[in-house]
């Protein structure tokens, strides 16, 4: 397991459908009664908010993924372009996302298999998640790849169906109009409803910032990551606002029999038990995408920091020598995501995006710090660019993680208290630099 190259087998339309594949389109609907009682029926608002913010961290992303094109994502861009220390809690914090991520994903589809099948314990759904996606992922992303494709193609039918069904219903009731501004504009809205719902709904827009991880694997990575980014959070986003929007008009109220639950009670009206049982397997496919692609991001975060030696070389910064995947970290993934034995999905899924918006605040900073600072890019349109872009991306993540909820932001900061802690041991309580990442990649 001496390998030190990724292989680059991945093209544009690869890497775009595995971010949406990450994103799990379908989640949409899965979180739909959540948001939907949260923002008192304004679902639409709050993912068109969080497709706004996502677009300019989404911009810097692939500033800085040109800039470096190596595996490591935020991690690698902050130690770069600002410090080596940050880098590492930037990389801790992103850890938080990565790693919990696979987790509750597969939590969630055990969840809704274990509802179908009672006679199943979820634990059985679970670990059959965390078997089929390790051994997939081990064998290469080409077999992933491949999986993905039939996978998304499923989710996007069921989507297909489920806006369908919803025009169909609102059509056939003269007292709903089909065009309507309520969803995303009410003289009654409140802001801070809006911006809790929207810090939730960006939940659904992790794919785009987990391809960045890819780069190693991706030809041409300079060109291709950074359009590949941009694609991958306009048609998420077009796909979460069009379909919630429809689907808010189907069932205005923000009341449900289950808010778990909610997305089978409107599958149930607009299409019959036929419908909903249809719903079931394209959300369960969903997830199963979703975590395959979750995993090998997060074992991919995990070799960058391996071959850093700022997590031990020896267990994660290994290739395998004959499939060239970091089997060590795909391991470690499947053996955390067994935590979802003893957790709910609130408690798996509640800190999860206070990782992913400090990330994305410090890949909105590295652009600036990279480019208007150590590269002095300053002609008028790189203000733009450089400078203005990537503050209202760095301002608007971080006004999306003060949204979140209490519990989020306190288990949040004790991971991060952890990180420090880590920091000071690896590095002499803070006297020596972490070590390097070699980016130069060998031949072959």
């Amino acid at each position: 397991m001496e390998t030190k190259q990724l292989e680059r087998s991945l093209t544009l339309g690869s890497v775009v459908l595995f971010g949406l594949a990450y994103m799990t389109p379908i989640i949409v609907l899965g979180t739909f009664g959540i948001l939907a009682q949260m923002t008192d029926g304004m679902v639409p608002a709050s993912y068109l908010v969080a497709l706004v913010a996502m677009l300019f961290t989404a911009y810097s992303y692939g500033r800085m993924a040109a800039a470096f094109p190596v595996a490591g994502s935020a991690y690698t861009y902050t130690r770069k372009s600002i410090h080596a220390k940050l880098g590492f809690l930037v990389g801790w914090a992103v850890l938080l996302d990565y790693l919990f991520l696979p987790m509750a994903i597969w939590l969630i589809g055990a969840a809704y298999l274990a509802s179908a099948f009672p006679s199943i314990p979820m634990a059985v759904w679970v670990i059959a998640f965390i078997v089929f996606t390790t051994l997939i992922n081990i064998i290469g992303l080409k077999m992933a790849n491949t999986v993905n494709y039939l996978m998304m193609l499923l989710q996007f039918l069921v989507l297909l169906a489920f806006v369908a069904l919803s025009i169909h219903y609102v059509a056939g009731d003269a007292s709903k109009p089909l065009w309507n501004l309520a969803p995303f504009f009410r003289g009654d809205m409140k802001l801070p409803m809006i911006m809790a719902g929207a810090a939730v709904a960006c939940y659904s827009f992790l794919g785009f910032d987990a391809v960045s991880t890819l780069t190693e694997e991706t030809r041409d990575a300079r060109h291709t990551i950074p359009r590949a980014i941009m694609w991958i959070t306009i048609i998420g986003g077009l796909i979460f606002v069009v379909t919630s929007y429809f689907v808010q008009l189907a069932h205005p109220s923000s009341q449900f029999k289950s808010v778990d639950d909610a997305a089978f009670e409107i599958a149930k009206n607009i299409g019959g038990d036929l419908f909903a049982s249809i719903f079931l397997i394209g959300l369960i496919v969903g997830q199963f995408a979703s975590g395959l692609s979750a995993q090998a991001s997060a074992s991919r975060l995990l070799y960058a920091m391996g071959r850093d030696a700022v997590l031990p070389p020896s267990i994660f910064g290994k290739l395998h020598a004959r499939f060239r995947t970091p089997v060590n970290n795909l391991v470690i993934c499947g053996v955390v995501a067994l935590l979802a034995l003893k957790l709910d999905v609130t408690t798996s899924t509640s800190f999860i995006n206070f990782g992913a918006f400090l990330a994305f605040s410090f890949v909105n900073l590295s652009v600036i710090a990279h480019y208007y600072v150590r590269q002095r890019r300053r002609a008028p349109r790189d203000f733009f660019l450089f400078l203005l872009f990537p503050l209202i991306g760095m301002l608007a993540d971080l006004w999306l993680l003060v949204s979140l909820d209490s519990r989020a932001i306190m288990l949040g900061l004790i991971w991060l208290a952890l990180g420090i802690a880590y920091l000071a041991k690896l590095t002499g309580f803070f006297r020596r630099e972490p070590p390097e990442l070699d980016f130069v990649e060998a031949e072959g």
